[in-house]
């Protein structure tokens, strides 16, 4: 690929054996790439080297500002051994929409998408044959400039790694309890909600130790500013099923523009399911609840593709979902979602990019 220099290993690394516990983002691959942003220059010495530490000033932009962003998707192999990646190009596009609200330079989507291609293929036998295990990929940019003070750097380094990863759901697809935190904030309109970048989760990592204490595995945020106005969960969007009718809560600046999101949206529309998009009140949540009519709850995003709610706990209001069962929307929505990403059905969309062989 042109621009692009691929420096092998000599030394890779022992793969991990077939039905290992891979857990998740704990095992790397043998290469990642690497490139270089500076003033007046741009981006250059785009290259794919062996994996292994990077140098970083004490003085760096990023350990002290926070100027990053982040991107999560993942590489599949194929029943008849091709490997898949799942919408690249749109990931790449929201890491630029992240870049932007973070003063970091645009990246060029197209080589994004390619150079991306070059490393999953050189490094494709890490990709685990265990049923719905996959390699996950972690773009990133950093803000690389060694000089303090609070503007946006001159210099950056983006760099993708690759890391096996074990199926989210090692025991089956189970619905999961929900905490609605209403004492910390997550995101507000005007904020970095939309973005993804390193702030957002660590500011909301104090609600989600609130919540495991508490017995509940993710957090249900609310807005900022009136605190009944629901957002997303954890690092998922959330999807409510009442009367039969698919609600989520609309991109209003504050929750991340999710990729499973809007494919979900998607195939539930072309199944005949009425999807909308508005803001939506835990209170009518709750009604709903009380009514009889709220019938499924679950969350999209990279890592689970779909998690089905079985309980909801907001204040001292307990709300058992679909009797703590997944339920056929949510079923449905995993199954066709899946079954694309994984190649098992032919693609109506053309989400799946096939990039090789195995």
């Amino acid at each position: 690929m042109k621009g692009l220099t691929i420096i092998k290993t000599e030394h890779p690394k022992e793969k991990p054996a077939k039905g290992a516990k891979l857990g998740f983002g704990s095992v790397f691959t043998d290469h990642m790439m690497l490139m270089e942003y500076d003033e007046g220059k741009g981006w250059h010495d785009a290259r794919i080297v062996p994996f292994g530490p990077i140098t970083l000033s004490p003085a760096s932009t990023v350990l002290h500002y926070a100027q990053e962003t982040f991107e999560g998707m993942k590489a599949y192999r194929a029943e008849d051994g091709r490997v898949l990646l799942f919408r690249p190009e749109e990931n790449f596009k929201r890491l630029n929409i992240s870049n932007e609200r973070l003063c970091i330079p645009q990246l060029d989507v197209d080589f994004c998408v390619e150079s991306l291609k070059e490393l999953v293929n050189l490094d494709k036998e890490w990709i685990p044959e265990d049923p719905a295990a996959s390699l996950y990929i972690r773009p990133m940019v950093i803000g690389n400039e060694p000089k303090l003070g609070v503007k946006e750097a001159s210099s950056y380094i983006y760099a993708v790694l690759l890391s096996p990863s074990g199926a989210y759901y090692e025991s089956g697809l189970k619905p999961v309890p929900i905490y609605v935190e209403e004492e910390y904030v997550r995101a507000v309109r005007g904020g970095t909600g939309f973005a993804k970048t390193g702030g957002n989760y660590a500011s909301s990592m104090r609600a989600q130790e609130v919540a495991h204490s508490k017995g509940y595995s993710q957090v249900l945020w609310l807005d900022g500013v009136e605190r009944k106005y629901i957002g997303e969960v954890g690092a998922m969007n959330i999807f409510f099923v009442v009367d039969g009718e698919v609600l989520t809560p609309e991109l209003d600046g504050s929750i991340l523009s999710g990729i499973t999101r809007k494919s979900m949206i998607q195939v539930l529309r072309d199944k005949g399911y009425t999807v909308t998009e508005r803001p939506i009140t835990i209170q009518e949540i709750a009604d709903a609840y009380d009514a009889g009519k709220l019938n499924e709850v679950f969350g999209t995003g990279t890592a689970a593709v779909i998690s089905p709610v079985g309980e909801l706990k907001w204040g001292d209001k307990v709300m058992k979902i679909n009797n703590g069962e997944i339920g056929p929307i949510s079923a449905y929505a995993y199954k066709t979602l899946t079954d694309i990403q994984w190649g098992r059905v032919k693609d109506p969309y053309g989400w799946s990019v096939e990039i090789g062989h195995m």
